[in-house]
């Protein structure tokens, strides 16, 4: 479902359309995570929330750029391909179309809410088109935190090792990339 244009500005847009030529990583602490089937994926992380920003560049081979936005944006089609999808909805908040998304995650992980709102848009930059998907999460009352509720626990101390949670980044981009491109090449058969 594709939204209005109220979410995100133009220059948004354009500003990502730009980073196709001048990836803006510098003046930041962003590191490379994984480079993998030509995708290069960036992460930055947020000291204040102990939570990663991530940017992805390149050309996924085998799948034209139209073509993957409309998978990636078809949310039903996506409940079909991807394995870690728990629960995926769009529902109409104050005006706003906002995606619902709780993902399973293999142990030791626990699975994960997410709200947020996401545009497409097609811009022509230099006789190119270029298809663009913006996100950001969002909170809203139609989707509100979920409790969580422990009867017994067991703390042996310490937290998840940063190579693990590493391990998991890195070994997860490369397998949902090529889900992606299996679930676009499917797609294509399917219309």
């Amino acid at each position: 479902m594709e939204r209005a244009a109220s979410v995100f500005s133009e220059e948004q847009f354009r500003e990502v359309c730009a980073e196709l030529e001048q990836p803006v990583l510098a003046g930041d602490d962003w590191q490379l995570l994984v480079e993998t089937s030509g995708i290069s994926v960036y992460r930055l992380l947020n000291q204040r929330t102990g939570l990663y920003e991530y940017k992805v560049f390149g050309v996924l081979e085998d799948c034209m750029p139209a073509l993957l936005a409309d998978v990636y944006m078809d949310l039903g089609y996506r409940k079909q391909w991807d394995e870690y999808v728990k629960e995926l909805r769009e529902k109409e908040c104050n005006g706003e179309t906002v995606v619902y998304w709780k993902v399973k995650y293999p142990f030791p992980f626990s699975d994960r809410d997410y709200v947020f709102l996401r545009q497409r848009r097609e811009l022509n930059v230099g006789g190119r088109t270029i298809h663009v998907i913006l996100a950001q999460n969002t909170s809203v009352p139609q989707f509100p935190r979920n409790p969580v509720f422990m009867y017994y626990f067991d703390n042996p101390g310490g937290q998840i090792p940063s190579w693990l949670i590493n391990w998991a980044a890195k070994n997860g981009v490369p397998n949902f990339l090529k889900n992606l491109v299996k679930a676009c090449q499917r797609y294509r058969r399917k219309t």
